[in-house]
Order: C-alpha cells, then structure tokens, then sequence
C-alpha cells in the first residue's frame, strides 16, 4: 500500500463517509451505517432463501438482518475510528506540506505559492510590496561552540522574533539553513526598510540561554520591492539577495536596498540603506 500525500483523493466511499460525519455526526451515522447494514442482509437473506427453495424467505431475512444488527454497529465503530485516524492523519500532511518542522513558519515552497499570488494581486491593483532576506550572522561559530541543539534554539528565537514584527497579512518562511524569508503586501520602501531594521533590532536584543552560557546573535537583511510593471518574485528574491551579500560585505548586523526601479515619471530613486 502507497502512503498516503496530501496530493492524494480519498476514494468516493471514504469522501462520502467524511462528509456524513461531519453533517451528521459520530451517533447518527453509526445509526445510518446500522439500518443499511440490516437492510442489505435482509435482501439478501431473502434472495438466498428464495434461491435455495426453502420458502422460509421471512424467516431467512429476519435471521441475516437480526445478526447484522448485533456485528454493524461494532463494524461502523471501526470505520468511523478508521475516519477520524484518516482525517487526522491528512490534517498532519497538510501541516507538514506548508510548515517547516523546526520553525513552525511557512516552508520555502508553501512560501513561494503564497507570494505568487499576493505578487499578482499587487500588480492587479497597483499596490506595492517588499521582500526581505535575513541571515543570521556567523551561525555557524554559534553551532560549532554551542551544538546544533543550540543553534536550532537560536535560529526559533529568530523566527519569533521576526514574527513579532510583522503585520497579520506579512508572510513569513524559513528560506534554507538560518536563512529566512518575509513577504511585505502593500510595504513600500522605506516602509520596508523601517520593517527590517525592527527586526535586527529585536533579534539584537536576545539573549538565549543555553547550558549556563548567554549566546547572542545579530542579523543581516537584504531588502527588494516589487517593480510596479513587470516584477516577479524571481526577482526580488535576487536583489535581495545582492542586497544580503552588501549587508554581509558591509560588517554585518546591518540592512540594505536593492535600488529601486524609475517610476513612472522617470525619476529615479535609491533608497538608503541602514545600520
């Protein structure tokens, strides 16, 4: 038997179940599966009977629905004990499709299918947007002196602390390695440079304990914005990420902008970049 993916239908007899629980409920749909179960092997009771010749065709059907009344309900307890494990199961799929399992945010692909469509809505309705990429500086001394158990700690702090940052529509994900990625819906510029200089402000501020030791850690951030025609996320991901490597070049511990495209009007602006 195949595992079962989040990809994957349910057949029609289980859809069909799931969804009488849910309208129904646990008793009665137990109820339901009953009266069917002694409904089928009544008729069929009395076909065999009457097949065989016996004539007792009333008492053949009596007998066949008298003992699926007692065996159906013990046989829909398990089914809807099979339903809930199956709903539970696929509920779990979908969780692990759309989170990363250390973090708890969005996980890079869940990530790049939610942007795509906040991207799309922004060019639909002319509104801006930014994109930012943060790296936790020198990680790695963190995983070498302390563990990975350490730096797994660590890089969730981050994540909190980036995510007590945001507004409810932003997007949030971890990227790969200590990298994560946020999605800004209607930021501009600036507004997206204030953003990512909260955020390395906060995580400057922790302090994570660990076996007695106080280890600490700061934050680059490359910083893009959407091009009001023709951006993709492709693109901005990629000059965040030259945005990124001026932050690393610059010391560290610091945000910076990719330049921003000429409006319309054809005036050209930089955004500034911060420390």
């Amino acid at each position: 038997m195949q595992p079962l993916t989040s990809r994957e239908p349910h057949p029609a007899a289980w859809r069909w179940l799931a969804r009488q629980q849910r309208r129904l409920g646990a008793r009665r749909l137990n109820l339901l599966l009953t009266g069917l179960s002694v409904a089928v092997a009544a008729s069929v009771g009395a076909g065999i009977a009457a097949m065989a010749g016996s004539g007792e065709v009333l008492l053949a059907a009596v007998t066949a629905g008298a003992a699926c009344a007692l065996l159906a309900p013990w046989a829909n307890v398990f089914v809807l004990r099979l339903l809930a494990e199956l709903a539970a199961a696929h509920e779990d799929l979908e969780v692990r499709a759309t989170q990363d399992e250390l973090t708890g945010v969005h996980n890079r692909r869940h990530f790049m299918d939610l942007a795509e469509r906040e991207i799309a809505r922004c060019r639909r309705y002319q509104t801006p947007a930014a994109l930012l990429l943060i790296d936790a500086d020198h990680f790695k001394r963190v995983n070498d002196a302390h563990g990975h158990r350490c730096g797994d700690a660590l890089l969730c702090e981050i994540a909190r602390a980036t995510l007590a940052s945001l507004r409810q529509p932003d997007l949030l994900a971890r990227f790969g390695g200590e990298e994560l990625v946020v999605f800004l819906p209607h930021a501009d510029p600036l507004g997206a440079l204030d953003v990512a200089d909260r955020i390395r402000e906060r995580v400057g501020e922790l302090c994570l304990g660990w076996q007695g030791a106080e280890v600490r850690t700061t934050v680059s951030i490359g910083v893009a914005s959407l091009e009001p025609v023709a951006g993709t996320l492709d693109a901005m991901v990629h000059d965040a990420d030259v945005a990124l490597f001026a932050a690393k070049e610059a010391g560290r511990n610091c945000v910076r902008a990719a330049p921003i495209q000429p409006r319309r009007s054809g005036e050209a602006h930089r955004v500034a970049t911060r420390r």
